[in-house]
């Protein structure tokens, strides 16, 4: 896509993965977003793509820039979506010069075998094109040591790297329009990004003083009309708040526990609760993580198993402690047959991840009926 007369990109959408990561759900595909800024007298390319589509994105680069060299290929995160390509685009541009911060470094060496051609650059220091310059902003832990932003001074445009990153293809669409994405950029934040609120913190304090009028994220959209929206939401996502809500969370092996799970999320349907219930027997866990970023209070129902919780039960409360997720309430349900344990289980889980318990929990016995599960304690504290 032509984004301006100096700013093109040049990414890949992907349908093929299935997986980010190896291991989060694609419903959507992903993109592996990289862009050329050509200047009077030299041209930068803004990362590359990842390794299968090799034979595209060196075609998109012809397209744009025809036989015209690159001189500069600006590292904005090693990781391998972004920097497979780097040996390929040094074999069409002998001369090219690496921009990457100082710990990035090793890493190109270690993954490429890279040992010239390389340029330390530190926060704030500029790289002029011709008409266009670079702007560099040493941005760390997001979400690797080694990770920093690239600013256009003259169109006000920010390579962000993985920050504002999103799932979904754009298929040759800039596709700016925030409430579309806004369930997919949840879930690729808490998945990915979830854990580093505080350096993400860092990172927007540090472009703040920049006005920012195009976002050129890595995966997703191209933010123009809409970038204020998509700093909002980072901001608030980074802080650890939510709207009013719950995520309802449940594994159930003989239905019991889905019984009570659904009994539930009708009371908080006729109260007017906004909510989302996962079945973690059907559905990833990446869904489950960003209905916890996106709402206030989790809920987790889950039978007893082995005196302990439901085994996906207890890997979505770890996953919720290892993201340092904050400022939420939590309450447990589900049954058991002979002895019960997943509410003490779930209950301590949640006192380690330093959320508000709001009550002892439930847990019933055998089968499920309204009696043995009495919500009615929970919706006072709910709609207090």
């Amino acid at each position: 896509m032509k984004l301006s007369e100096r700013l093109r990109y040049i990414g890949v959408d992907d349908h093929s993965s299935k997986l980010f990561e190896n291991q989060w759900p694609l419903d959507k595909g992903v993109t592996y977003n990289s862009y050329l800024v050509l200047g009077d007298d030299k041209v930068a390319l803004i990362d590359t793509a990842e390794v299968d589509f090799k034979e595209q994105f060196l075609a998109n680069i012809k397209e744009e820039i025809a036989d015209r060299k690159i001189d500069y290929l600006v590292v904005n995160h090693m990781e391998p979506d972004h920097s497979a390509l780097m040996l390929s685009i040094i074999e069409l541009n002998p001369n090219i010069e690496i921009i990457a911060s100082k710990q990035a470094l090793p890493m190109i060496k270690g993954y490429h075998n890279i040992n010239q051609n390389l340029r330390e650059v530190k926060d704030g220091e500029l790289i002029e094109l011709g008409g266009a310059s670079l702007l560099f902003k040493m941005t760390p832990m997001v979400h690797w040591p080694e990770t920093m932003m690239t600013y256009y001074v003259e169109e006000e445009s920010l390579f962000a790297g993985d920050v504002f990153g999103c799932f979904g293809a754009v298929d040759g669409d800039k596709h700016d329009k925030f409430e579309e994405s806004r369930g997919e950029m949840i879930r690729y934040y808490s998945n990915i990004m979830g854990k580093y609120g505080s350096s993400i913190q860092a990172a927007l304090r540090k472009i703040s003083a920049y006005k920012i009028s195009r976002i050129c994220s890595t995966h997703g959209p191209i933010w123009e009309k809409e970038a204020d929206k998509v700093i909002a939401l980072y901001q608030k996502l980074s802080q650890y708040q939510a709207d009013r809500g719950v995520c309802l969370v449940y594994a159930s092996m003989y239905g019991n526990t889905e019984k009570a799970a659904f009994a539930l999320a009708e009371r908080l349907k006729q109260q007017g609760i906004e909510y989302d219930i996962i079945n973690l027997n059907k559905s990833h866990l990446s869904y489950a993580y960003a209905a916890a970023f996106k709402y206030d209070t989790i809920i987790i129902g889950s039978p007893t198993y082995n005196n302990d919780a439901y085994p996906a039960v207890r890997e979505f409360l770890y996953g919720l402690k290892s993201r340092m997720l904050k400022n939420r309430r939590f309450f447990g349900f589900g049954s058991f047959t002979w002895m019960g344990g997943s509410i003490k289980i779930m209950n301590q889980l949640a006192e380690d991840a330093k959320f508000e318990i709001l009550g002892d929990g439930i847990a019933f016995g055998q089968a499920y009926s309204e009696e043995k599960c009495n919500f009615d304690e929970l919706m006072q504290k709910l709609t207090a």
